[in-house]
């Protein structure tokens, strides 16, 4: 039965944590699956959530750690001392360790690192920090299967059994040679049903390997996995030498960071801010693009001071302001949704984004044409035909522009090194305001 919970459960959770009714956790909480533990620590207060988190057993810890909300988690390792620190990171997967003290300042990480009893984990841990983030290096973790082409098969086993300790799935083998080269991948299925005295260099797969460099970048290794269909990919240094492995989860993870970030710059939020920091930081992340929308709706508001005659002679113009510029803003985001997202796909040259340039430009040629005629029957019945004919003819106008603009915009900041989802936010649409707005005036100032 899948566990549901309730603000009952975390009332009586926080009553038995008073009486420490060890009993009662255990039952109630601990036999939990560790992903539900974490969703009710999420839930606690630091102490409350120490109090359960510390009569869980060493592995469960590291998988409940991991699973916790990113601000809960940084929350309670905050309040834990260097040695108590240490000690759950060791418990960790490398390359989760690191990414949790890479969050630190570099005198709380060689305090934290100092107090780390097993050595070759600390080894592996500041081996990681030493890469950016968003390199396939920053992704990778140091736990992994590997076996050596001129073992046999039972001592392959004999190793594998030693190597099992430190590594918590398994996918898949590498097979290098004495000095630590990749040379292929095996099976486990294979290394099961082989001969105990076959050799590893006579079953393992050493054709077609699929590999990356430390150097790569995060979006590389997440396109490789996905063309390759890859739960785990090995990482070789510059000499070709196993250096670690990135399982499918850590590009989850990637892809999914990488989604926040570009939502929360199509909304207008510069940086990341924890939903619980200070008002003055959120403040100061979302303030630049208001700033920006501001002075366009200030040039927007110049220009219909400049066509002031025309609407105190036509005033019915300034019915059909807010159908214009929010026209022109939607066409211009669709559009650019559409380019950000080939070129996070890869699709960087302009022979493979050309045709979508096209479509693009014909869905707002025909878009144009039919919501321009609607909006032409609308405007003739409800004020005059001269009306109708500048309304539909500056929304075709506007429509058509927007989709072009929207189109080449992300293209443009795509090749300059800027991210292009800022062609989705606030700037985008700011700017197809005040153009509208022009197009509209202009085209009613000739015609009438």
């Amino acid at each position: 039965m899948r566990f549901e919970l309730t603000k009952e459960f975390i009332a009586e959770l926080r009553q038995k944590i008073v009486a420490a009714d060890h009993l009662w956790i255990q039952e109630q909480v601990l036999e939990l699956h560790y992903a539900e533990i974490a969703e009710i620590l999420d839930k606690l207060t630091n102490d409350e959530a120490k109090f359960i988190y510390f009569m869980v057993d060493e592995d469960t810890q590291a998988d409940i750690l991991m699973e916790l909300e990113e601000e809960v988690r940084d929350r309670f390792l905050a309040s834990l001392s260097s040695k108590e620190m240490a000690d759950q990171l060791e418990n960790l997967d490398s390359d989760d360790a690191a990414d949790i003290l890479g969050e630190l300042p570099d005198d709380k990480i060689q305090e934290v690192i100092s107090q780390m009893e097993d050595d070759e984990a600390a080894e592996d841990i500041v081996d990681l920090l030493n890469y950016d983030d968003d390199t396939a290096g920053g992704l990778m973790q140091k736990e992994f299967f590997q076996a050596n082409v001129d073992w046999p098969v039972n001592q392959a086993i004999i190793e594998l059994r030693k190597q099992a300790a430190d590594v918590e799935k398994v996918y898949n083998i590498f097979v290098v040679d004495d000095d630590e080269h990749l040379l292929g991948v095996l099976s486990l299925k294979r290394l099961l049903f082989a001969n105990a005295r076959t050799k590893i260099g006579s079953i393992y797969q050493s054709k077609k390997i699929i590999s990356v460099k430390t150097s790569d970048t995060a979006e590389l290794v997440a396109k490789v996995m996905e063309k390759y269909d890859l739960v785990s990919v090995p990482v070789v240094d510059y000499q070709n030498k196993l250096v670690g492995r990135i399982t499918l989860d850590d590009v989850v993870d990637y892809i999914k960071e990488e989604a926040d970030k570009d939502f929360q710059m199509a909304t207008g939020i510069s940086d990341k801010v924890d939903s619980d920091a200070a008002i003055w930081k959120v403040s100061f992340s979302r303030l630049p693009w208001l700033i920006i929308a501001m002075f366009g709706g200030t040039i927007g508001a110049k220009v219909i001071s400049n066509f002031e005659d025309s609407i105190t002679t036509i005033p019915a113009m300034a019915f059909f302001i807010p159908l214009i510029t929010a026209m022109g803003g939607n066409v211009g985001v669709q559009s650019s949704a559409i380019v950000v997202q080939s070129l996070a796909r890869g699709d960087k040259d302009l022979g493979r984004i050309l045709p979508k340039l096209i479509r693009e430009g014909s869905v707002g040629l025909m878009n144009g044409l039919i919501l321009s005629s609607l909006i032409f029957l609308v405007a003739t019945v409800f004020v005059n035909m001269h009306l109708g004919v500048v309304v539909s003819l500056s929304l075709f106008t506007v429509i058509l522009f927007a989709a072009i603009f929207g189109t080449l915009f992300p293209m443009i900041l795509n090749r300059y090194k800027i991210d292009p989802a800022l062609a989705i936010g606030p700037f985008v649409t700011t700017l197809n305001d005040v153009i509208g707005i022009f197009i509209y005036f202009s085209i009613g100032l000739l015609l009438m």
